[in-house]
């Protein structure tokens, strides 16, 4: 028996698949930072092309640093019978512990190019003290 192959039946085997999420793993949508240090401060440069300073934030809580986003899929319309996506959409969110001596009030945020740049200001380490016991009779 022949069977013929038709490659447009292949295609829309193949688009169904990948669409029904069979044919790709979710992958989390992760940002990648680089960190660095120098005399006065901390730097963190992480990569968030396509968002604006409006679509990311960032907080300090007790000492971690997140920077939180969404990267959302913008509508197109397509002629073509299929369409590859290879960009990562969705959300993220990265946390990063701080040492004590950064400055929290002091952090500083720009967004230029498609890259996220925090500064870090340093301060002075907490000093350690002695607490004198009283003895009781």
């Amino acid at each position: 028996m022949l069977v013929r192959w038709d490659p447009f039946e292949e295609m829309n085997r193949l688009h169904d698949h990948f669409l029904s999420g069979r044919g790709l793993a979710k992958q989390a949508f992760q940002v990648a930072v680089d960190i660095r240090e120098e005399d006065d401060a901390f730097f963190v440069d992480a990569e968030v092309p396509g968002l604006t300073a409006d679509e990311v934030n960032i907080d300090v809580e007790k000492n971690v640093l997140t920077i939180r986003g969404e990267r959302k899929v913008e509508k197109e319309e397509s002629e073509g019978t299929y369409r590859r996506v290879e960009r990562q959409y969705g959300s993220f969110s990265r946390s990063f512990t701080l040492p004590e001596t950064v400055d929290t009030d002091n952090i500083s945020a720009d967004l230029k190019d498609g890259v996220l740049a925090l500064r870090l200001p340093k301060k002075d380490a907490p000093t350690p003290r002695s607490i004198s016991v009283n003895a009781k009779k």
